[in-house]
């Protein structure tokens, strides 16, 4: 049975600006006020009629920016549905966004599926100019990276139900020395998304979802709580989240498999934390599991509504480089969704007019968790997980990948490749970036390594414009780093280790010590 009608709430509105009327045909109660002060472009066959700017003002003391949002908020035509994952269009299979809904009727991955005919009434230099108005703003919700682009993540969502640390945003960094010394690159960059509310690139799935948490909770749906496994940053992003919106966050971690600084994060931000004797595929089934018999919201990237946000950093590169497209981009891969997101994000960009292409993605794996890897070597053969063994890039030590059939579709269609990168190459290649000034997580590694890998190759140019993802914020990973520069790792070289000159205090040591270290810097140059 096709899934009841979704329901409508009121669009977010951040300043007291004209509206912007539909065609003559649409209902004269579905005007759309973009708060936006630039004169929308109309596209061809889509007359948009302007109206004069309005004064700039200020809310009323009294008055919070959740109340401004609210009061100027007005409605719209933009709506979003859970619809099978790359089924035939003709398909009648849809659920609300307000169902608690993981799967098809056939097992299979669901999508959140946009009205792209009514995004379409705007042309692609409107969404340009709008997304681009709002950047760096206080305004709720907008002020936010994610939920500057709320039409294209979730349209129908009231502010006040939104829950945001105002994510994303994050800094693109010019790797000039990176990609100049190691890679004789001369457009190298770094996505920063660990740069972020708790460290890492979750911050943007978790908002979105949490905040359709919040909305159904206040719809009085069965949701006592949200609940995840995770190898550390899905379970910092999700009790952080939760924890501003006052609901229940329950954590399954696997024993003695993360970080102290990934554990301390969901302790301190009040989770309920499992610590599992299973590996993060034991923890995976563990939690589906439980939310198929309890009322706990599954927080996985198996729920579609992450990928929502995930797909906001795709599009904020776009931005950051003035709406041009980059020739690579570079993403490390476990469970899989996060090379889906980004693939959305610039096939999102590219169907409603914002840019003219897409660039290709790379997908990168550690070799003791690359079952992508393997079947991507096979070209596309009979997927078969493997059993994940430990890995620095802990966040991605997944052998049973869900999002498996999102990753393939994406990389199939914008003629991706996908990479693996062994411990000693990602741990080499995160202290190689850390020496010009990055403080990278391992996973980042990984996908340097790739990098490393195709411009060897010549599959990457020299001066092909290429951004690598750096997913989570190396502070996390301290002791990996502490381990390698003290050349403590097992049957690893760490041959640009940095440890620490052991000198004993009195000046004429010391001044050895460092006429050594100039002399040496100096024959280099």
């Amino acid at each position: 049975m096709v899934a009841s009608c979704m329901l409508r709430s009121s669009f977010l509105c951040p300043c007291p600006c004209p509206q912007l009327h539909h065609p003559s045909n649409s209902k004269s109660n579905n005007s759309i006020d973009f708060c936006t002060p630039i004169k929308a472009t109309a596209s061809t066959n889509n007359a948009i009629t302007p109206s004069a700017e309005t004064q700039k003002h200020r809310r009323p003391a009294d008055e919070n920016i959740r109340e401004e949002a609210h009061r100027l908020s007005s409605s719209h035509n933009f709506s979003a549905k859970y619809v099978p994952f790359n089924a035939d269009p003709n398909y009648d299979e849809w659920y609300s966004l307000d169902e608690i809904v993981y799967r098809s009727r056939s097992g299979g991955l669901l999508d959140v599926h946009h009205d792209m005919n009514a995004l379409k009434k705007f042309d692609g230099q409107y969404w340009r100019n709008l997304f681009d108005s709002r950047v760096g703003k206080t305004t709720w919700p907008y002020g936010s990276g994610v939920w500057s682009k709320k039409e294209w993540v979730l349209p129908e969502i009231d502010s006040d139900d939104i829950v945001s640390a105002f994510e994303g945003n994050s800094n693109l960094f010019w790797a000039e020395r990176f990609g100049k010394q190691f890679l004789g690159m001369t457009d190298l960059w770094v996505k920063h998304c660990g740069i972020s509310h708790t460290g890492s690139f979750k911050d943007l799935g978790m908002t979105v979802l949490v905040s359709q948490v919040n909305r159904l909770r206040k719809m009085h749906k069965p949701v006592v709580g949200v609940g995840c496994a995770s190898t550390g940053d899905t379970s910092a992003a999700l009790s952080a989240y939760c924890a501003s919106a006052g609901i229940p966050s329950i954590v399954f971690l696997p024993a003695n498999k993360i970080s102290m600084a990934q554990l301390v994060q969901p302790i301190a931000n009040g989770a309920f934390v499992l610590s599992i004797d299973t590996d993060f595929d034991g923890c995976m089934q563990l939690i589906r599991e439980v939310t198929a018999e309890l009322p706990i919201y599954l927080a996985n990237s198996l729920n579609s509504l992450r990928l929502e946000g995930q797909k906001t950093a795709a599009i904020e590169i776009l931005q950051q480089f003035d709406w041009e497209v980059p020739e690579w981009v570079i993403v490390p891969g476990g469970n899989l969704g996060n090379i889906y997101a980004f693939y959305k994000g610039f096939q999102m960009c590219k169907e409603l007019g914002l840019v003219d292409r897409i660039p290709r993605l790379v997908c990168a794996q550690a070799a003791n968790a690359n079952p992508l890897y393997l079947h991507y070597k096979s070209s596309w053969k009979d997927f078969k997980p493997v059993k994940a063994n430990t890995t620095f890039a802990s966040a991605i030590q997944i052998g049973d990948p869900v999002s498996i059939d999102r990753a393939v579709f994406a990389l199939q269609n914008c003629n991706g490749i996908v990479e693996e990168a062994t411990e000693e190459e990602l741990m080499d290649a995160m202290a190689q970036a850390d020496s010009t000034g990055m403080f990278i997580c391992p996973h980042t590694g990984v996908a340097l390594t790739a990098l490393f890998k195709l411009r060897n190759s010549g599959v990457i140019k020299p001066t092909d414009r290429t951004v690598v993802v750096s997913t989570a914020h190396g502070l996390k990973f301290t002791q990996s780093k502490i381990d390698y520069h003290s050349k403590e790792i097992k049957d690893m070289e760490c041959r640009f280790a940095n440890p620490p000159v052991e000198v004993k205090a009195d000046f004429g040591s010391v001044m050895d010590v460092l006429k050594s270290y100039l002399l040496s810097k100096n024959s280099k140059q």
